[in-house]
């Protein structure tokens, strides 16, 4: 039960970064559709805990140690039928695919972890009024440190973090509950009767496996057989529907235009719970952190060949981190989180049918 928890852990801890616990992510997704936003979350954390599950018996099943083999075992398998027919064209078209779908991964993680630079630094600017790269450089320092650990320190910080913030997101959520009339959720939701919320779902799904595989694959040693995948991927998907649901109903609170508002959720609590105001800040700062570790050492593993390459990779990309946090967080979140929830649909659709052969 120990290694599930730390499975657990991880999981949430790489899910729950920036856009998510600032209420970015749920506006964008779901809050935007209004009371149909509830189903959307509904859905999107059941088809996350499948692709959990399924990813995690693949990797468990043929021993992958890294996400060129897993997409190799989903991809190149798949394709068995024609090997002898056509096999060098099946292989040139296999090594194609593989080199592309790798490529959009590791794009998307580096992304995301500039992402969770820029929301931090996005955090202080907001709350604080401190320049948004300060707060930018210190993440960026910190993550250096950890990251010239191991991925044993990664999953050490996630246990220690993430329970905290779950907690947290919990006290302030029930908090919240209590003040809203859920009879009349309605009169608090944007009036929307289009179904493009099961896109969005599926699509929020899509990019946070794109996310969340590499990071599943490092994990390998702490997974002994289906029956504690089963119970992992039950418990992250619940977890995440719970917490989802929470942040959805903060933002029913919003008296301004939220459209404006780079950080929806931080906005509910400093006005409505503003005892809970640096509770929550802890809830952003350490979600951000574990994310960005997260995928950090998942992006360095990837791309590295060496040790000496693994601390150059390192360095440049915490660097280049501070850098792009210019941009600002909500622009790098409604640019980029959809466009690789697209990309992401193809590996849904492979590790899904692969693991039903």
């Amino acid at each position: 039960m120990k290694d599930i928890i730390k499975v657990v852990f991880v999981i949430i801890g790489t899910f729950i970064g920036a856009g998510f616990a600032s209420g970015q992510e749920i506006y964008l997704f779901f809050f935007s559709y209004g009371i149909n936003g509830l189903l959307g979350i509904l859905i999107s954390s059941i088809l996350m805990g499948v692709v959990i599950s399924k990813t995690l018996k693949i990797i468990k099943q043929n021993n992958v140690q890294n996400y060129k083999e897993f997409l190799n075992i989903i991809i190149s398998k798949n394709k068995e039928k024609n090997r002898v027919k056509n096999s060098k064209t099946n292989s040139s078209s296999t090594s194609t695919g593989i080199k592309l779908i790798n490529l959009v991964v590791n794009t998307f993680t580096l992304v995301t972890f500039f992402i969770m630079i820029a929301g931090f630094g996005t955090y202080f600017s907001q709350e604080f009024g401190i320049n948004q790269i300060v707060g930018s450089f210190v993440l960026a320092t910190i993550t250096y440190i950890i990251l010239n650990t191991s991925v044993r320190g990664v999953v050490k910080a996630n246990g220690i973090i993430v329970p905290i913030l779950i907690i947290l997101v919990g006290i302030i959520g029930i908090l919240n509950l209590k003040n809203l009339p859920l009879l009349q959720i309605k009169n608090y939701m944007i009036p929307n009767n289009n179904i493009g919320f099961i896109l969005q779902a599926i699509l929020y799904a899509s990019y946070n496996s794109i996310l969340l595989i590499p990071v599943l694959i490092t994990l390998n040693k702490y997974i002994k057989n289906n029956k504690q995948i089963n119970k992992i991927s039950i418990l992250s998907s619940g977890i995440i529907a719970i917490m989802s649901t929470l942040i959805f109903l903060l933002l029913t609170k919003v008296d301004v235009d939220i459209e404006k508002l780079e950080m929806p959720a931080v906005y509910v609590v400093s006005n409505m719970f503003y005892i809970l105001k640096y509770f929550y800040g802890f809830v952003i700062l350490g979600s951000i952190f574990t994310t960005a570790i997260s995928l950090g050492i998942s992006f360095v593993q990837n791309t590295s060949k060496n040790e000496k390459s693994y601390s150059h990779i390192v360095l440049i990309m915490c660097i280049t981190s501070v850098v792009v946090s210019k941009i600002g967080f909500s622009n790098l979140v409604n640019l980029l989180y959809p466009v690789f929830g697209y990309l992401g649909l193809l590996q849904i659709y492979k590790i899904i049918t692969k693991n039903a052969q």
